[in-house]
């Protein structure tokens, strides 16, 4: 039989290692910040402490009562002339809506702002600024139930036909009806939830 190698003996009490500094906030490069500083000195009310920002992305909040003016100066004296998508996000305790929108630079800014959640949640459309927004708008309704004054009148979309009326599947709560209800274009009578 072999010994045992012999092994270091710990000391009774060991020492932590040395905290880890936290790391600093990485610098806003520069295209980027132009966006923010551009946006901040015109809106004072925008959200520039809480800005964020990488190579090409910005996100910067503005409060819902300059929200269009917002919108309107990005594209008219910043450029941002494409909308590529709406975001509508319950949280629970409020709303937000980002508006992503991008230039020819390559810089994609994510332009938001928040509301209560007291029913019937109403917000303006950006047709007049962004002729292209009708689907995305119309998933904010369908989706989210919130109502976008402006919308001109259409079918209801992503949703089917025969959706459950007042059923809003990207509500924090929501649950789903039945299974087999509001799937696919079934021609199938719509069914109310079990109680």
């Amino acid at each position: 039989m072999e010994p045992k190698p012999e092994t270091e003996a710990k000391p009774a009490t060991e020492t932590k290692p040395e905290a880890k500094a936290k790391p600093e906030a990485k610098p806003i490069p520069e295209m980027e910040a132009k966006v923010i500083d551009s946006i901040a000195e015109r809106f004072p009310a925008a959200e520039k402490d809480r800005a964020t920002a990488a190579t090409r992305r910005v996100y910067l909040g503005v409060p819902g009562d300059v929200f269009l003016d917002a919108l309107r100066f990005a594209r008219e004296e910043l450029g941002f002339e494409h909308l590529c998508t709406i975001t509508g996000v319950d949280t629970g305790e409020h709303y937000e809506f980002i508006y992503h929108i991008s230039n020819s630079d390559g810089i994609l800014l994510n332009l938001k702002y928040k509301t209560g959640r007291e029913d019937p949640v109403v917000i303006p459309s950006v047709l007049p600024i962004y002729a292209g927004a009708t689907f995305y708008e119309r998933e904010l309704e369908g989706l989210l139930g919130v109502r976008v004054e402006g919308l001109p009148e259409g079918r209801q979309y992503p949703l089917p036909d025969n959706w459950p009326a007042g059923e809003y599947p990207m509500r924090k709560g929501w649950t789903p009806p039945k299974p087999g209800v509001g799937h696919g274009p079934s021609k199938e009578p719509v069914v109310e939830h079990d109680e």
